[in-house]
């Protein structure tokens, strides 16, 4: 069934903008600009909505304001007023398990500890509804989880945003061209490039002296 509805999941506030928990808002803007949508705060879908017609379709943009934890409200009123099944929205969110640079397109499955997706499949009364997770890298292990999430991209993970990105705007074009199934069977195996570190400069050769 034809992919419609595209929701990112983050936390609506200045504050918040740029965090690691906002990369689903970071993704469907992208989408947005791509597809010359512009944003407009619909209060019956406790959000803020951007639609049009694209290449592929109609397309619907949903940026839900009911922060993360309560992100259902949003996604389940905008499913009924554009009468819209579990399988014609696509999630986008981040994900801890899943290092910088890397994407996965599922579609189902469980919340994964995901408070954002909790709250979907409670207020759809399912979890069989497609999702596309985006690495944020994994929490240092001294760091409270609230804090990692609800933190700011490092200047190494900024760096590599605009390419998970594009890589978002790609699989979604092409899962709506040619399916999700041959959409994960490319970008799921991709992998991050590595970050290389400069190499220690050499000393010149230094014997030990005896005393």
């Amino acid at each position: 069934m034809e992919l419609i509805l595209f929701v990112g999941l983050g936390n609506p506030g200045s504050q918040y903008t740029h965090t690691r928990h906002n990369a689903g808002f970071l993704a469907v803007d992208l989408l947005a600009k791509h597809w010359g949508f512009s944003w407009s705060e619909k209060k019956r879908l406790h959000g803020f909505c951007a639609e049009g017609s694209t290449a592929s379709g109609r397309a619907v943009l949903l940026k839900p304001t009911t922060f993360m934890n309560n992100s259902g409200q949003s996604v389940r009123a905008a499913m009924d007023l554009y009468k819209l099944e579990p399988s014609q929205i696509l999630v986008l969110y981040d994900d801890i398990a899943l290092p910088m640079g890397t994407i996965r397109l599922r579609p189902d499955g469980s919340a994964g500890g995901h408070n954002g997706i909790k709250s979907l499949i409670a207020h759809l009364g399912t979890q069989s509804f497609p999702r596309l997770r985006i690495g944020i890298d994994p929490k240092p292990k001294e760091m409270e989880l609230q804090n990692y999430v609800l933190g700011k991209f490092t200047p190494e993970q900024s760096a590599s945003l605009p390419e998970v990105l594009d890589d978002c705007l790609k699989a979604i074009t092409l899962a709506r061209k040619e399916g999700l199934e041959k959409a994960m069977s490319l970008f799921n195996a991709k992998k991050p490039e590595p970050i290389s570190e400069p190499k220690p400069k050499k000393l010149p050769d230094q014997r030990e002296e005896k005393v």
